[in-house]
């Protein structure tokens, strides 16, 4: 019997582990990522037969990969910055720092202001060496909420974010709960391991809640 769509499970996935570039010149583009985001080399894999680096920091790594192919049938660099272009980004404290520190090594870049209802988050972007855009962020400001009234979605969610502690600002689950929908605020669930019943907006204020517990719709 076929399966329908939206019995489907998703892949049993646990987080973005890196991002592959194509390089013209892959020393150039580490001492990018190394000197100007700030990325630390790692140990490549002594069997993989060809040109690369790899470098991780902010809890996710780059892997640099050497062009094959004559350096001049890849695509040209682009000099234009078009912010719709695809994009790798990062979150950002003061994008003033950032925006001195791309003026002291010299590179060019365009910044974009977003006001989302009294929420203000900076843009700053700019290309690597081989053209590939980046962006650098406060985009951290804008709540995270799910488009549909899942509550298993958004107490996965909760989790999620609550694991980014100490990478740049605190989340709890108090504050994460008045970005709660009015409509999700008075659902109920269950705790399967306690048998007893709360609201998502009580559950989120709850302390020291174990991550392992079962919750049933």
């Amino acid at each position: 019997m076929a399966t329908s769509p939206a019995a489907k499970r998703s892949l049993p996935l646990k987080s973005l582990n890196h991002v592959s570039r194509v390089c013209r010149d892959v020393n150039a583009t580490t001492i990018f990522y190394e000197n100007v985001l700030g990325f630390v080399p790692i140990k490549r894999p002594g069997s993989l037969d060809f040109d690369g680096a790899w470098l991780h920091n902010y809890g996710i790594s780059i892997h640099l990969l050497q062009c094959e192919e004559d350096v001049e049938s890849m695509p040209p660099v682009k000099e234009e910055i078009n912010i719709r272009d695809d994009h790798l980004s990062f979150q950002s404290e003061s994008v003033e720092e950032v925006e001195r520190a791309l003026q002291e090594h010299g590179i060019h870049y365009e910044k974009k202001t977003l006001d989302e209802s009294g929420i203000i988050i900076d843009q700053v972007f700019f290309h690597d060496p081989d053209g590939f855009m980046i962006e650098i962020c406060t985009c951290e400001k804008f709540p995270v909420q799910p488009l549909n009234n899942s509550t298993a979605e958004f107490c996965n969610l909760v989790r999620t974010l609550s694991s980014r502690r100490g990478l740049s600002r605190t989340i709890s689950r108090a504050n994460t709960a008045e970005m709660l929908p009015e409509k999700l605020k008075s659902h109920t669930f269950s705790f399967v391991n306690q048998g007893t019943t709360k609201s998502l907006f009580t559950f989120l204020q709850t302390e020291n809640f174990p991550s392992d517990h079962s919750i049933g719709g």
